[in-house]
């Protein structure tokens, strides 16, 4: 079967209300009409990603992509970078990392940990679809008419 062919699920790990509803607006406004799950704590989303079990097993047909806030009320985002990195069936899915801090030791940690981009909120309409671009997931993602 065709990975392709699976509709990619952005799940958003946010804790602000606001800065969620923003990133939502930006992400209908470059043309993205993907379903969005969100969570607002580090621990439902866990659950969600890595299953009941904590064996990651209910993400291995998923194509997901992880929208994650750094500072969330119950771990850090590093914390869950980690755990989707270092999971078997969650580990290919791209982590784009969404913080108000431009720090660039926690920037090049991220990296290290394997979060595909860094994008520091406030976030703009070009650099998330310049992010999403980069990612490659683009044309998966986005329903974009090719342009000659």
């Amino acid at each position: 079967m065709n990975q392709q062919a699976k509709p990619v699920l952005i799940v958003m790990i946010e804790d602000d209300e606001g800065h969620a509803r923003l990133i939502e607006k930006n992400i209908r406004r470059a043309g993205v009409s993907n379903e969005i799950v969100p969570f607002t704590n580090g621990t439902e989303a866990l659950n969600y990603l890595m299953g009941p079990d904590g064996s990651g097993l209910v993400s291995a047909g998923r194509q997901i992509l992880v929208l994650l806030d750094l500072n969330l009320p119950d771990m850090t985002g590093i914390d869950i970078l980690e755990k989707i990195k270092s999971n078997q069936h969650t580990r290919r899915s791209p982590v784009v990392v969404l913080t108000t801090t431009d720090d660039s030791r926690e920037i090049q940690r991220c990296y290290d940990l394997g979060a595909n981009v860094y994008i520091t909120k406030p976030v703009n309409y070009e650099g998330f679809a310049n992010a999403i671009r980069q990612l490659g997931l683009f044309f998966a993602v986005m329903q974009v008419p090719e342009t000659e």
